[in-house]
């Protein structure tokens, strides 16, 4: 063999030997917006997580000395109409939002997979009748639907993820079902079925590791999605309960001070700006990420 057919000879780049999480990992961290996404997202995880070690306030303790302070040294977003630190319950208010957001999502993706999964592989009757109950959910507005869940099993924070997460099922049941249809007919899962797998395993080994992507980017877009759907139902009083702070209940009270303080609404409204648009960057990194067709 010549040295002129060894220098033809291809060798395979870093980027093929690279594995498909550490090349996802290094997609993600080469976008700029993705990156601030997460490190917003980790800082409210972080306050959130050490909010007792954190603020020197409690956030439900009343002091009518200070009702309706401004900014100051002493408390940097102010007061409320009862003396309550704002940073204080912005901090603790994470707490709510935050976890209503990753449960509720959890509570869509523990129903909404398995259901997309034996929809769209099995077919026939199953899929139409799985299909035909997500359309009649997908039928009314995701927020509305909630709302009457919510006041149905009664004001808390947990029925509240309860209805976020059984409105959020139906996207996911769609997705899974549509990812499912595609792979089904891809030649692995053929060798697979032609070995004599059984359809669970082919199901679950198969089909569902290879439909991830998709459910993770549309999880991460989702918990955007009902953080402000715990908001509304807080605002409404259907979520967290006061004197709780809550994100939600924040603003409810803030709207009849808005133009005497308005700090009230200015801070838990930044907060939910920041922490929505950052899972949104976070997904949006994901999809492009995640993308094999990306280089």
């Amino acid at each position: 063999m010549t040295d002129a057919v060894l220098g033809a000879t291809p060798v395979a780049g870093s980027d093929e030997l690279e594995s498909p999480a550490r090349r996802a990992l290094r997609r993600l961290f080469a976008r700029k917006g993705a990156v601030v996404g997460l490190v917003v997202i980790a800082t409210f995880i972080l306050l959130a997580v050490f909010a007792p070690l954190i603020v020197p306030y409690d956030p439900i303790a009343a002091n009518f000395v200070l009702v309706r302070k401004p900014p100051s040294a002493l408390h940097w977003f102010g007061t409320d109409e009862l003396g309550r630190d704002i940073l204080a319950r912005v901090i603790y208010g994470a707490r709510a939002s935050l976890v209503a957001g990753a449960i509720s999502v959890g509570i869509a993706l523990g129903i909404g997979v398995p259901f997309g999964l034996l929809s769209g592989y099995r077919g026939g009757f199953i899929d139409a009748l799985i299909s035909r109950i997500t359309d009649a959910m997908l039928a009314c507005p995701f927020l509305i639907l909630a709302i009457a869940l919510a006041a149905f099993l009664g004001p808390s924070l947990g029925n509240a993820m309860i209805a976020i997460g059984i409105t959020t099922t139906p996207i996911f049941v769609r997705l899974t079902r549509g990812q499912t249809m595609s792979v089904k007919v891809e030649d692995y899962v053929e060798a697979a079925r032609a070995m004599g797998n059984p359809r669970w395993r082919i199901a679950l080994f198969h089909i569902l590791p290879n439909i991830m992507p998709a459910l993770l980017v549309q999880a991460t877009l989702s918990i955007a999605a009902a953080i402000i759907a715990e908001a509304a139902l807080s605002f409404l009083g259907l979520g967290q309960q006061p004197p709780a702070p809550s994100w939600g209940s924040m603003l409810n009270a803030a709207q009849r001070f808005l133009v005497n303080a308005p700090w009230m609404a200015l801070w838990p409204g930044l907060a939910i700006f920041l922490v929505v648009l950052s899972f949104n960057l976070v997904g949006d990194g994901l999809r492009d990420a995640l993308d094999p067709r990306a280089r």
